[in-house]
């Protein structure tokens, strides 16, 4: 029987927390009743750290990311982003959004797509011109501005997710399943870039997978969470050194990692 150690969910002393999640609960009604999506669930995110959520589907994940990202407002308990709350962190511009879906506009070109936070901002365009190139070029999409998101592959659509969340420079990304709908070969290509992004930018992410794999591979810590109503039953730290390769899934510290991870999900 695998030994749960409730200390697990305290992250070690160090750096104040970008993000803090206090106590959080969600509770939605529904015609058969009050369902309980989160319950009293707290742990730290540290600056430039990459930290990713796992946990069975209806588990409470993307809401949870919804929460941070004040999509919606919690039951109980309080969220802070930099000390503040998730609100002024967003009017702050601290806060990038990346979905499964990249959610582009159709109509709009690449580099109008990328575009669009800024205009929402109503910053002008003059201010913001090279922003847009060097998110583009940090995704490798420079060559491609004046393209249309049909014209894409869908890694290209999600980096194209990804350059327009990195667009106004946030200093906090939250990433729900962007790699979920691809391909695998796609998808292995996906957390390379990513992983090689994030060591450009060193932003702090959240990153929500269904994939053990990804979430070794990717992060420094991993939030495992229960079945609904969702709660935290551990977080592990991930000792695996950086920079990371595909070669290194083999190697037994990975694949004990993943083994950790797979017994804490498949624990009752």
């Amino acid at each position: 029987m695998l030994a749960l150690d409730c200390e697990a969910h305290s992250a070690p002393a160090g750096p104040t927390a970008a993000i803090e999640i206090n106590n959080i609960s969600k509770r939605f009604v529904s015609a058969l009743g009050e369902i309980v999506a989160l319950d009293r669930v707290s742990f730290d995110v540290y600056p430039q750290e990459f930290l990713s959520i796992i946990g069975p589907s209806g588990c409470g994940k993307s809401t949870l990311l919804g929460l941070i990202a004040e999509l919606e407002a919690p039951s109980a308990g309080s969220i802070r982003i930099g000390g503040m709350p998730p609100s002024r962190a967003r009017l702050a511009r601290q806060v990038g959004l990346v979905f499964q879906d990249a959610v582009l506009l159709p109509w709009r070109t690449v580099e109008e797509n990328v575009a669009l936070p800024f205009e929402v901002m109503k910053i002008p365009e003059d201010q913001c011109r090279d922003q847009i190139a060097q998110a583009l070029k940090l995704v490798k999409l420079d060559g491609f501005e004046n393209r249309f998101p049909h014209e894409l592959s869908g890694g290209m659509r999600q980096r194209l997710g990804i350059a327009r969340a990195l667009s106004f420079d946030p200093q906090i990304l939250l990433m729900d399943e962007p790699f979920g709908a691809l391909d695998a070969i796609t998808r292995d290509k996906m957390t390379i870039e990513l992983l090689n992004i994030w060591e450009q930018r060193k932003k702090t992410v959240v990153f929500i997978t269904h994939s053990i794999t990804e979430a070794v591979f990717l992060s420094d810590r991993v939030v495992v969470m229960t079945p609904r109503p969702g709660r935290i039953r551990a977080v592990i730290d991930n000792h695996l050194p950086r920079p990371r390769t595909l070669a290194m899934r083999d190697e037994p510290a990975f694949t004990a990692t993943a083994r950790q991870l797979r017994e804490f999900l498949e624990y009752d």
